[in-house]
């Protein structure tokens, strides 16, 4: 289920349910929105209603549609009477993601612009070399030097640019499905000055928020935790579920617990347990998921500066580039012509 999906859905349901709509009727309404996909399993969860099974219980049995955490959501909010508060703090979760993904997105789309431009503009001289024919005949001296001409030469460029584009999506993919393990590097990957600490504290703020909303909603520390650090998408955080699960057991504090995994920085450990002396565990979490919201936004800032200035400065790389290899090529050409025979 799409991020934006997944939003919408929470809302509307959630307010609907707070309304006091009948629970069949919201779904036969949910049925008409988004993907074929999310309209064959709202008509399921429906289904399900009529035959009395929780939303939550028929949720899972449309996986992997529904994420894991809002099917753990609606099981607390069926199990505690607050159905309708969960799923409309779930939304807010969801558009709060939103924000920070679109504020990366919109960053980053004019520099990327500049360079699909400036591509199109490579595209079409290497297509003019080949289109034009020299009153001598034969082909159009290569200014570039890299002997692409027209159509054939574009497509090669292209070629190129794809291979690329494929194999740097690939690493991202790589990394979030965690192939071979390469997210053992996430405690490197924080070294690096400016972008690894903006990388962790957008981490800190999604596990923030889910904690804030798990323990909210009444769910367990433990599995408040687990959920928690599920939402990070990496498993180099859920892999220490455990160890905050037997800390929990010995009897330790929710700093404690989060101490125990080795995973969060002492400065976010002592607002945790500054918080939970000035109050309740969810009162204090969500106070501190607010805080890290706001440094959430500016650390997403601080990395899309710095993709911008990658993107500039990698365009402007290439035209320099371009612009010295043309003119080495022209001046190479003339210094030729001029020789004796």
């Amino acid at each position: 289920m799409k991020l934006s999906a997944a939003q919408g859905f929470c809302y509307r349901f959630g307010t609907g349910i707070k309304a006091g709509a009948d629970l069949l009727a919201l779904l036969k309404s949910e049925a008409g929105y988004g993907s074929d996909r999310q309209r064959s399993a709202m008509l399921a969860l429906r289904e399900g209603a009529k035959s009395g099974e929780l939303l939550s219980k028929s949720m899972e049995r449309q996986k992997p549609f529904f994420p894991p955490l809002m099917i753990a959501m609606t099981r607390v909010g069926e199990a505690t009477g607050r159905l309708e508060r969960t799923l409309l703090s779930l939304g807010e979760l969801y558009q709060h993601r939103i924000q920070l993904r679109r504020k990366f997105l919109t960053s980053i789309a004019w520099p990327g612009i500049q360079l699909f431009l400036g591509l199109m503009v490579l595209s079409l001289l290497i297509w003019l070399l080949g289109a034009i024919t020299p009153p001598t005949g034969g082909k159009m001296f290569d200014v570039l030097g890299f002997g692409l001409y027209g159509t054939s030469g574009v497509l090669v460029l292209w070629g190129y640019v794809s291979l690329f584009a494929t194999l740097f999506g690939g690493l991202i993919w790589a990394y979030f499905r965690n192939l071979g393990g390469v997210q053992n590097v996430v405690p490197i990957l924080y070294m690096i000055p400016m972008i690894g600490p903006a990388i962790q504290t957008i981490t800190l703020s999604q596990f923030c928020w889910t904690l804030s909303l798990a323990l909210d909603a009444g769910l367990d520390p433990i599995r408040s935790i687990e959920l928690a650090l599920d939402s990070t998408d990496s498993d180099y955080y859920r892999n220490r579920a455990k160890d905050a699960k037997q800390a929990i057991e010995a009897g330790a504090s929710l700093a404690g617990a989060l101490k125990a995994t080795d995973l969060f920085p002492e400065e976010f450990l002592t607002r945790v347990e500054i918080s939970e002396i000035s109050g309740t565990d969810a009162e204090s979490i969500d106070m501190l998921a607010t805080e890290y919201d706001g440094k959430a936004k500016t650390a997403v800032g601080t990395i899309s500066a710095i993709a911008t200035g990658l993107i500039w400065l990698f365009v402007a790389g290439l035209l320099i580039f371009l612009i010295l290899r043309m003119a080495m090529n022209i001046f190479g050409g003339y210094a030729e012509a001029i020789e004796p025979i």
